[in-house]
């Protein structure tokens, strides 16, 4: 399956002395420059009927610019019916609640049952769009919200927004340790110098910053509400450990538990049985890449998380008084 691509319009006066492919940028800006180039090199480009293959060449004025091409699937990923939790659809975005245990992209060790095998299923005509759509990740055992373009010219829209901070995203924690007061955590991420499917704090990384603000304080543990403005590899993962204050059961990053002093058994056991870092995006809010109308959507925290705070908030109650907290 392919998709057929057709345009033909006029170079406006305002681009006289712009390079072909930066003219070709403003006036398709449903595509990413790197596929307006590939299309260029590629033959698929005319100027007034005639093929320029040169992404320097000038531009005068006036031209007649035509795109005539196909963008192929991507066949290598395989359409299987897996169930999605869709909170939002239609010809343009759509936006999931996805569960703990759920990869979202096919890779080592996954190659398929992941997101995008679901996608292409739901959605077959994601086969045309680069990665079935999906424009940022949630690891695998974090819940919660995704937006997934359905065409190319929503994807570059909603990358472009991702790239300009113009998508809020903000998730709920639960970290240990305690915590007064709400901060900012603005440290680069990057691979981890030794171990390399992890990623750390280091002066080579890229810039990564998360907000964070105390929802709720329990005996030692804090619950959080965190927004991204960067969307870096475990990013919240790695700045709360940097901070010394890991999410509960963060099998990477977050070291044995640590049950407050004369805690439960059951406490005991549900922080031990806890194996997935908690952490769930709860909001997610966008300018609608097509039409431009503002959209927020909102999902619950999951169930485990839920009872992992009820146990803590339990805890709280019974060894500290009203004035202690």
């Amino acid at each position: 399956m392919a998709e057929i691509i057709q345009h033909r319009d006029t170079v406006p006066e305002s681009c006289l002395g712009k390079r072909f492919d930066q003219t070709l940028a403003e006036m398709f800006p449903d595509y990413s420059r790197s596929r307006l180039k590939e299309w260029i090199l590629a033959g698929h480009v005319t100027v007034d009927d005639v093929v320029v293959d040169v992404p320097r060449e000038k531009m005068f004025g006036g031209e007649l610019i035509a795109i005539d091409t196909e963008v192929e699937s991507e066949v290598r990923f395989q359409a299987q019916d897996l169930p999605l939790n869709i909170v939002y659809e239609d010809d343009d975005i759509l936006v999931i609640n996805k569960p703990a245990g759920f990869v979202v992209h096919p890779g080592a060790g996954n190659p398929d049952g992941t997101v995008l095998n679901a996608l292409l299923h739901h959605c077959p005509q994601l086969d045309v769009v680069p990665r079935a759509g999906i424009v940022h990740r949630l690891d695998k055992d974090t819940t919660g919200l995704m937006v997934v373009a359905k065409t190319i010219a929503a994807q570059t829209n909603l990358v472009e927004s991702l790239q300009a901070r113009e998508i809020t995203r903000e998730y709920e924690a639960i970290a240990s340790g305690i915590m007064t007061a709400g901060g900012l955590v603005d440290e680069p991420i990057g691979r981890h110098a030794t171990k390399r499917t992890h990623m750390a704090v280091t002066h080579s990384g890229r810039p990564s910053v998360t907000h964070y603000r105390v929802m709720e304080k329990f005996r030692l543990h804090t619950r959080l509400r965190l927004r991204l403005e960067t969307g870096r590899t475990h990013q919240i993962r790695v700045h709360m450990a940097h901070i010394t204050h890991p999410l509960v059961g963060d099998p990477v990053y977050g070291g044995r538990p640590r049950p407050p002093k004369n805690a439960s058994e059951e406490l005991r056991e549900l922080l031990r049985q806890f194996k997935r870092q908690a952490l769930h995006a709860a909001m997610l809010s966008l300018f609608h890449p097509i039409t431009g109308e503002v959209m927020t959507w909102h999902a619950d925290v999951p169930e485990d998380m839920v009872a992992l705070a009820d146990m803590l908030r339990k805890d709280t109650k019974i060894h500290l008084s009203d004035s202690d907290y």
